[in-house]
């Protein structure tokens, strides 16, 4: 039998199953040696406890229009406090969790393709940004973050002061 807790996160989201993985659990070998039984429950545990701690990659557009780069992510049903955004001049991070509001146990489910839970993602810029006059916004479900490009081309006269 095809073990739910053993798909990968991609199977899990969209309710599908791995022919080949569901065919090779149907053949079960005829004998099972007492010394192996152990190593198939910890193997067991750490599937199950590996698949809990799993997050969801955020989908992301990321385009630019001269003055600055924009990342746009769906977020929809995500609590603004449960989005952490971090920037640096080189990345973003964006991590969060979406909480299922209505909590209902599996058997009662006829189809279940929301995910629920953590999700994270990580972008490495093309370009450096400012990050100190970045913004981010949130409309309808969709999160938009303007991140200004740094003017390399820049430049400013320093005044030269002498110490007496």
């Amino acid at each position: 039998m095809y073990d739910k807790d053993k798909r990968s996160f991609f199977e899990r989201l969209t309710g599908t199953i791995n022919v080949e993985e569901e065919e090779q659990d149907n053949e079960e070998p005829d004998e099972v040696f007492e010394e192996d039984e152990d190593k198939v429950d910890t193997i067991e545990e750490s599937s199950v406890n590996s698949v809990e701690e799993e997050e969801g990659e955020l989908t992301v557009d990321v385009y630019e229009d001269g003055e600055a780069l924009y990342i746009q992510a769906m977020i929809a049903g995500v609590e603004p406090d449960n989005v952490d955004v971090s920037i640096t001049r080189e990345k973003v991070t964006i991590r969060g969790k979406r909480v299922n509001p209505t909590p209902i146990t599996s058997d009662k489910y006829h189809y279940k393709e929301l995910y629920w839970g953590g999700f994270s993602r990580e972008i490495l810029l093309p370009e450096e940004i400012d990050p100190e006059i970045s913004e981010a916004i949130e409309k309808h479900g969709l999160l938009i973050l303007k991140l200004p490009k740094l003017n390399k081309k820049k430049s400013q006269k320093l005044e030269v002061h002498s110490i007496d």
